[in-house]
């Protein structure tokens, strides 16, 4: 793949302009958000119709994978011409028409910035099942890990398994430099060409697996969406690149987490995602506790599934069909090795690591999460874990505290009772948490409005409720810091008298 002509690709694009909103406006609302669901029908008829409309013509070739008219595609690629466009590896020509030989496809990135991804054509396109060395473009697990990046930063960052490189430029553009790392030569190019096409300097790709190309190097932050997809190892299972790893059950993420800290500076951090077994009696969070030994870990399971399930869900997003003879052997190799394995369920969720940290925190949180606030809920939570534990019994007691806006309470009433049989408090942001709490914790959260300090709030409270203030202290210290930390209060003042 040549490099040179990506600039003037990337002028070609922008000149367009081949953006998310261009597209939406050619599309229409509900055409557009087919697209998102692998559906190019309804954008296909739309785009048609707008003959050589630049955006069209490159949307038909990049996104739908159309053969388009080579005249059409020369005039909406006038900078590079039809000759670069091939040296770069991005179309083939075929007589009279041109198809793409890959996707680009426009993305909006978090700050704001239109550019473009770099991956191979897929379902969207028509192309199933795909090639074992398919490099994904932007997805929903793409996405996730792009919200839990820090909102900057910088020093180096290193990007495991960085497929079409989203991350990497995620981090590049919020301060970072950057090292890009993949097994996969193919998914190294893309994100060669993909950092050109958006004009992003200090990202060094190399090729290798996992840690190797980086064996002696320390970083700031770590991210990685690894290969974590759990496999058969069976010579009739694809073994696909972008999710396969190549190791047994979940040994992949064992490797991966028990190998990061050997790459983090000190007070460095990592996010990543995986999955993880529930195997022979022992969940998968406990599992993944044994992994995390000496690092500061915060690890949550968002979604846990039965072994049919989970692979239902990987055989099908490899192209096959249901009811098909290779859709029904690929289905029974999965559940061969789960019941061989002693595999009861699949967790799937998040892995957050500091070095130098001493949190040791597994949940399961389910409930939908706004992606949006996501990175500076996740900052403020490691930065108040450090606070914390600096933090003893009496600063605690000389801290203000202060409720945090997105902070309503709920009480439950059964029909005629004066008094609430439930009391929740539920967090409009951060984690979207809902926890009940009782009536002593409830009137310390109300009260928390910046003025008197904790301690203060405590002895009151006793008083009211007619108990000791000591055991009380003792019973509410710890919730106070939990609701610290999942960001329903927060210090307002420094330590009062």
């Amino acid at each position: 793949m040549d490099l040179t002509p990506a600039r003037a690709l990337a002028t070609d694009l922008a000149a367009a302009p081949f953006t998310d909103a261009a597209l939406k406006a050619r599309c229409g609302d509900a055409a557009f958000a087919a697209l998102t669901r692998a559906d190019a029908v309804p954008a296909r008829r739309m785009l048609e119709r707008r003959g050589d409309d630049p955006v069209a013509v490159l949307a038909r070739l990049f996104v739908c994978g159309d053969a388009v008219p080579a005249a059409s595609v020369a005039a909406a690629l006038s900078s590079t011409g039809l000759e670069g466009a091939e040296r770069a590896g991005v179309l083939v020509r075929d007589g009279e028409t041109v198809r793409a030989a890959l996707a680009i496809r426009p993305h909006v990135f978090s700050d704001g910035a239109d550019g473009w991804i770099v991956s191979d054509l897929d379902e969207l396109a028509g192309v199933f099942p795909l090639r074992p060395d398919h490099v994904l473009g932007v997805g929903g697990a793409g996405r996730t890990l792009v919200a839990m990046l820090p909102e900057s930063g910088t020093g180096a960052a290193l990007d495991l398994g960085c497929g079409c490189g989203l991350i990497a430029f995620e981090l590049r553009r919020r301060g970072f430099s950057v090292v890009a790392t993949d097994i996969s030569e193919r998914a190294a190019a893309f994100t060669r060409l993909g950092a050109e096409l958006n004009g992003l300097d200090r990202i060094d790709v190399r090729v290798g697996d996992l840690f190797a190309p980086v064996h002696d190097e320390r970083f700031a932050f770590i991210a990685s969406n690894p290969p974590f997809v759990i496999t058969p190892r069976s010579a009739d299972v694809p073994a696909y690149e972008y999710r396969d790893g190549g190791r047994a059950g979940d040994a992949l993420m064992a490797d991966v987490v028990t190998s990061l800290r050997a790459h983090l500076e000190s007070g460095g951090r990592a996010a990543l995602l995986g999955n993880w077994e529930d195997r022979d009696g022992l969940a998968g969070l406990d599992r993944v506790r044994s992994w995390t030994q000496g690092i500061g870990a915060w690890v949550i399971e968002r979604e846990h599934l039965d072994p049919v399930r989970y692979a239902e869900l990987w055989v099908r997003d490899g192209g096959m069909r249901p009811g098909t003879p290779a859709h029904d052997a690929l289905l029974t190799a999965w559940l061969d090795d789960f019941e061989a394995r002693g595999v009861t369920g699949i967790g799937m969720g998040w892995v957050q690591l500091t070095e130098g940290s001493a949190l040791a925190r597994f949940e399961r949180v389910a409930q939908a999460v706004d992606h949006g606030p996501l990175a500076a809920h996740l900052d403020a939570a490691w930065e108040t874990d450090r606070v914390l534990a600096g933090l003893d019994d009496d600063a605690l007691d000389a801290a203000v505290m202060q409720v945090a806006a997105d902070v309503t309470e709920a009480r439950h009433h059964l029909p005629g009772a004066e008094s609430p049989s439930v009391i929740e408090l539920r967090q409009g942001g951060g984690l979207a948490r809902v926890l009940e709490v009782d009536p002593a914790l409830a009137a310390l959260v109300g009260a928390s409005d910046g003025d008197l300090p904790v301690g203060v709030l405590i002895g009151a409270i006793a008083g009211l409720l007619e108990v000791d203030a000591d055991a009380l202290s003792d019973d509410l210290r710890p919730r106070v810091r939990e609701l610290l930390f999942t960001g329903q209060l927060a210090i307002a003042d420094g330590p009062r008298g």
